[in-house]
């Protein structure tokens, strides 16, 4: 059987990068993953993920969530350094 976590390490992201996706687009782990891992694959695909996470920093900070959007924010510099081209 495959695991949460075996579905998130095929996505080509990390955990908290799927966490991020799931949030802003209101869906469960799994498939934030699949939807992750087909951005990954498709033109400017990568840079819609940064935005999704920018978008979520965003929310935080307005409800006053520093943490959060704190967490948020590595994840964002992670797949920053994961995927430079987010940065076109």
């Amino acid at each position: 059987m495959i695991s949460r976590d075996d579905i998130i390490g095929m996505s080509g992201l990390t955990e908290e990068e799927v966490d991020a996706i799931g949030e802003h687009e209101h869906c469960a782990d799994i498939a934030a993953a699949m939807l992750g891992s087909y951005l990954l694959h498709r033109e400017h695909g990568a840079e819609r993920i940064r935005q999704m996470i920018r978008d979520d920093i965003r929310l935080a900070l307005g409800r006053g969530d520093r943490g959060h959007a704190r967490e948020l924010f590595m994840a964002l510099r992670h797949f920053l350094h994961a995927h430079p081209e987010a940065m076109r």
